[in-house]
Parts: structure tokens; sequence; C-alpha cells
């Protein structure tokens, strides 16, 4: 009684560091989403003030989407080869933090052009050994999906914050580069906070029990490929927010002081979803992610070709959709490979993905100065081709205990 009295009590004790480690993680993520995301907020009218063509918009953004998450195949390989989760990831953080505020000095679209991407490449470099640090603690509080969830609530709402604030400087002065500058500030908060967070948790792997380790197969099974192929399905259809913005810009549907508040509500929904997802991803799986898919592909018509109103509903699905594809696909794809191979595992599925959000950004400015209409069409079928993947996967789950690794 005695023994498993104690051992209850270290479980507890445990569970209580891994809650504390996914909020810390949860709080510096915060500061880089008000960060990044703020300035993300009017890349795309910024840069039409420069001189950019829906194109370039297009080809930019998702160029910055496609090495930052190409990146991510070093990075996680350089991270499970080294064990140096820690260094890469606050390596990663400075080179994004200083990216941002930078953009107060640019003042055309090829500058600002190489301080986006920068900015991409800074956030590919973190994101695989700080998702594997993540994954230790779901073990202790409840599965991946509450995990990945509440720590994108966290980051969320620094993503809302960030663009909020954002408005109110373009609204009351109306100067993007001042805007820019005033980044600065979170983006310190941030670094501080990761200094912080490397001393008091160095290291993270020692919350994963030792009955958690598998052995690693040589290749990762024939399931986690086929996740891949869904999973760049859903990103080539899915337009980046610039691109987004540009069309509210060149229409004027939405006012330019309202852009930023926009994508603010964007990132409200993607935070509020994230944990609720999460959570429920736990329990039904790919079945959700399926559902998520269809209700998420319903952005692009709303966005581009509606008013005012349907606009800021499609704002709000594509939240939605962004939510999803930082919080539960990550989640589902931690339980398909072994722990020794995760980070790597997640660099490969990112550098896929970035791939295909590459191609699919370019395609969609490229269709979209020649037809709004098949702009639109791209977009959701693309990524409706997914869903039936993600019901095939669904049934391939079934029966098997939720948290282990599938090989």
């Amino acid at each position: 009684m005695k023994s498993k009295a104690k051992k209850e009590g270290g479980d507890t004790a445990i569970a209580r560091v891994a809650m504390r480690f996914v909020l810390m993680i949860g709080a510096l993520s915060l500061f880089s989403d008000f960060t990044h995301e703020g300035a993300r907020s009017i890349l795309g009218p910024y840069l039409a003030s420069v001189g950019a063509t829906a194109f370039v918009v297009g080809a930019v953004t998702g160029f910055g989407e496609f090495l930052g998450y190409g990146l991510r195949l070093v990075s996680g390989r350089l991270a499970d080869v080294t064990g140096k989760f820690w260094p890469i990831t606050i390596f990663g953080y400075a080179v994004q933090m200083a990216a941002v505020p930078a953009l107060a000095l640019t003042h055309t679209w090829p500058e600002a052009a190489v301080l986006i991407i920068l900015e991409r490449a800074g956030r590919a470099i973190r994101i695989p050994p700080r998702d594997v640090m993540l994954s230790h603690a779901a073990g202790h509080i409840g599965g991946y999906g509450w995990t990945f969830g509440i720590h994108q609530a966290c980051d969320q709402a620094g993503a809302m914050l960030g663009p909020l604030i954002v408005a109110v400087i373009m609204g009351w002065r109306g100067q993007y580069h001042e805007a820019f500058a005033i980044l600065l500030i979170p983006a310190i908060i941030n670094l501080a906070l990761v200094m912080i967070a490397k001393f008091l948790y160095p290291n993270p792997e020692a919350m994963e029990t030792s009955a958690d380790e598998i052995q690693a197969p040589e290749r990762f099974s024939s399931t986690f490929w086929i996740y891949m192929l869904a999973g760049a399905l859903v990103a080539i259809g899915f337009a980046d927010y610039p691109l987004v913005a540009f069309h509210f810009t060149k229409t004027h549907s939405v006012p330019t002081d309202w852009i930023a508040g926009f994508y603010a509500v964007a990132m409200a929904v993607s935070g509020a979803g994230s944990m609720l997802f999460g959570r429920l991803y736990d329990r039904f799986g790919f079945r959700l992610l399926a559902i998520l898919t269809v209700v998420a592909a319903t952005f692009a018509p709303l966005v581009f070709l509606g008013s005012f109103w349907p606009a800021l509903f499609g704002a709000a699905v594509w939240g939605l959709g962004m939510g999803v594809h930082e919080s539960i696909i990550p989640a589902a794809l931690t339980p398909l490979v072994p722990r020794s191979k995760r980070a790597s595992a997640f660099g490969l599925f990112s550098s896929a993905y970035g791939a295909a959000w590459f191609v699919g950004s370019a395609a969609i400015g490229f269709l979209y100065d020649r037809s709004l209409t098949m702009a639109v069409a791209f977009c959701v079928v693309t990524q409706l081709l997914a869903v039936p993947i993600f019901l095939w996967l669904s049934g391939k789950e079934r029966g098997l205990p939720r948290g282990h690794p599938q090989v």
C-alpha cells in the first residue's frame, strides 16, 4: 500500500511539473506569436504598398512557408542526432525574433521579402525540437491532443493580441513601420522567457518514463506516409493570410484598418478551438480531423467572394483551419512514430507540408491574377481530397491504444 501511494504521489508530482512545463512553453510561444503574427497581419497590405503584385505576395509568403517547413527536416534530424533540443530551439527563436522588428527598416518589397523568409527560417529551426520536448509531457496530462491543444491556445492568444495591437497602431498612426517597430517589445520578452525555461526545465525528456521507450523501426510505417499525403493536400489548398489581406485591400471588401482585426478574430477562433478540438481528438482521432477539414475548406469562398460580414466569418473559419494545422495535425503525427525518431518525423512531415504549401500558395496567387473563381475552386477541391484519406486512417486506428506508436 505504501509503495502504491508513493508511486501515485510521484506520478502526481510529475504531472504537476509536466503541466507547468507545457504552460511555460505556452507563455514563451504567446510572446513569439504576438511578435510574428502581429507582423503577418499586415504583410499583405504592406507588400502591396511597396509595389508587390498578388503573385509576388503569394510566391514570397509561399516560399517563406516552404523554407519554414523544409528546414524542419534539417533541424529535426539534427535534434535527434545531437540531442541538443534546447540550443537549437533557442537559436531558432533568436533568428525569428530579430527578423520581425527589422521590417521597420525596409522600404522595398525585396528587402521585406528577405526578412519575411528569414523569420520563417527561424521558426522552422525551433519547432521540431520544441514539439518533441512538449510531447514528453503528454503522458502525464491527458494525451497528445490535449497537450498540443493547451500549447496552441496559449500560442494563439499571442496571435490574437499581436494583430490587435497592430490594428490599434495602424488606426491611430497609419504607419506600417511604426507597427513593426513596436513588436520589438514582445520579441525581447520572448527571448527572456526562452532562457528562463531552459534554466527551469533543462531535461524535459525526463518526464517521459522508460516504459514509453519504443525500439525504432528502420523505416517509417505506411500509415505515416499516407498521413503525410493527406497533410500535403490540406496545405496545398490553404491560402496564406497575406494573400487574403491583399485581396481585402485590392477589392476594398474590408477597410484597411480592419484587416489586422480580422486576423485577430481568426487567431482567437484558432486558440479557442485548439483546446476543445485537442481534447476531442484524443477521443475521436482522425474522424474529427476529417470533419474539421471539410469545415475549414469553406474559408476560400467566404473570404474571396464575400463582402465584409461573410469575409469576417471566413476569417474565423480560416483561423479554425490554422488551429487544426498547428495543434491537431502534430498531435495526430506523434503516435505514428517511435520516440527516438520523433524530431526527424516532425521535420520530415513538415518539409513535405511546407513544400505543398509553397506550391499551393504560388498556384493560388497565379490563379488569383487570372480568375478569382478558379483560385477559390482550387482551394476547396484540394483540401476536400484529403478527407477520404483521413476517414481511411480513422479505420486504421480503431482498436489501437491512444498515445502509443503505430509501427
